[in-house]
């Protein structure tokens, strides 16, 4: 992510994060230089500056979601040395902390009538199933308790922060854990 500010000292990343801000507040019509400009309170030709036209905002505004939201933790090589149920511990804690799930509702919403968001979508619960499901397949999970565990993990992990707005961060906290020994029990013998 480039930090050079253009004009008015507006970076690409404040245009991105007032695009993903007006996007959680109005959906992707509400996307257009106009109002971004607005809420950024500079002319809209400062906008020019960091972007060819409207798509390449969007697509810039994905890629930031995919990169900074999904990356930091998935892209992550150090995470990768960490031991796998501390691992996915340190991860649910990330999320939490950096409310990095906070776009992914209306990323998703926005998917149901746009390809190039939906392709996004698709790659970042790949990433997030691919990264997690390594975790569980290195505590000896396999096939299809592998499968529900992982997807246990990263759907609980991603809708947690919008279901669950009333609980405060602090106790959500606590419970991580618990939620991970649950996770991670060995599975019940089948008959």
């Amino acid at each position: 992510m480039t930090s050079h500010r253009g004009r008015k000292g507006r970076s690409k990343a404040d245009w991105l994060e007032a695009g993903l801000e007006a996007l959680c507040e109005g959906g992707a019509d509400n996307l257009s230089v106009e109002r971004l400009a607005a809420r950024l309170g500079i002319a809209k030709s400062g906008f020019y500056w960091h972007f060819k036209n409207r798509d390449q905002l969007l697509d810039s505004i994905l890629d930031f979601w995919i990169d900074e939201l999904t990356g930091i933790a998935a892209n992550n090589v150090e995470m990768l040395k960490i031991e796998p149920k501390t691992r996915l511990i340190e991860v649910a804690e990330m999320i939490l902390t950096y409310e990095l799930c906070r776009f992914d509702i209306p990323i998703r919403q926005w998917a149901l009538t746009d390809e190039r968001a939906a392709k996004a979508v698709q790659k970042v619960t790949k990433l997030r199933q691919d990264f997690i499901g390594q975790a569980f397949a290195e505590l000896g999970f396999e096939g299809e308790d592998l499968e529900m565990r992982t997807m246990l993990y990263v759907a609980y992990h991603t809708f947690e922060g919008s279901m669950f707005r009333d609980v405060p961060p602090d106790k959500r906290r606590d419970m991580i854990a618990r939620r991970i020994e649950v996770l991670t029990a060995p599975s019940p013998v089948k008959s």
